[in-house]
């Protein structure tokens, strides 16, 4: 073989590996601002349990995955933008969202949950433990009622462009006063200032936080789940993007069968999230 057949051979050889390794390799946006979901350590790191839980996803799928920032109010038009291939931040899987993008099969729960400071007029409600929105019933009214007497006139904080903003603007639980903000540490430290009677969001974001910080902020009411706040948290795909979509799903199921989700839930979270 002559050199200069050497080289063509050479060159589409290379070529090949490069579009075989290009092909597999995929970029997973979070936002690195809920923890324990996700955030990051003092030097700027990305960490908790959905950055740990994507690598692991991706070592199974054999992809090179790259872990991205992206401010939570613009996630979704990033990842239809292309900006990134997929989403895995604490996004909980929504009707109204599937209608723009799809979503992989649930890999752990995400109950909401109100916090005040302890000693509020508004702790230890007279509420069940917990209500599921999608089941409803005499007890998911009653305990309805019981919140929008509790919240009327008060200030509940929220982040903006969420599940439970969009819960607190139904109506569900009377005309509160919402307001909204950036990220899930500014509503944290709004309530911790008192600039907040109440705030609304992923139980576990409340008790993490309180743990961390040592502010005395404490759950109160049930826990939500169902209706508005969807079923589980789940990797928001493009629409077209069905291979992928079928990688993760599989992915998912082998990290559920090995224990994976469920070490690193317990870990991340304290109990085990997995579904």
């Amino acid at each position: 073989m002559n050199k200069l057949k050497k080289f063509g051979l050479g060159l589409i050889v290379s070529l090949f590996l490069s579009f075989t390794a290009n092909a597999g390799s995929i970029k997973i946006g979070t936002e690195g601002a809920y923890p324990p979901w996700n955030s990051k350590d003092a030097s700027g790191n990305l960490i908790g349990f959905e950055v740990e839980l994507a690598n692991a996803l991706c070592e199974i799928m054999k992809h090179n995955c790259t872990i991205v920032e992206q401010d939570w109010d613009g996630m979704i038009p990033a990842l239809t933008s292309k900006k990134f291939d997929a989403i895995m931040a604490g996004m909980s899987i929504t009707d109204e969202r599937k209608k723009t993008i799809n979503f992989s099969q649930g890999y752990a729960d995400e109950v909401a949950s109100l916090a005040v400071m302890k000693g509020s007029s508004l702790e230890n409600l007279d509420t069940p433990e917990g209500i599921n929105l999608s089941i409803g019933g005499s007890e998911v009214t009653k305990a309805l009622k019981t919140l929008t007497g509790a919240l009327a006139g008060k200030t509940v904080c929220v982040q903006t462009a969420t599940i439970h903003q969009n819960f607190l603007d139904s109506g569900d639980v009377g005309k509160v006063k919402v307001r909204t903000y950036k990220t899930q540490d500014e509503v944290n430290l709004d309530l911790t200032s008192g600039r907040c009677d109440a705030a609304l969001a992923a139980a576990v974001s409340f008790t993490d936080y309180a743990e961390k910080s040592g502010k005395a902020v404490v759950l109160t009411g049930p826990t939500f789940s169902g209706g508005a706040f969807g079923n589980g948290v789940g990797v928001g795909i493009r629409k077209e993007d069905s291979k992928l979509l079928n990688d993760f799903n599989a992915a998912i199921d082998k990290a559920r069968d090995d224990g994976t989700i469920s070490k690193l839930a317990i870990k991340w979270f304290g109990f085990d999230a997995s579904m």
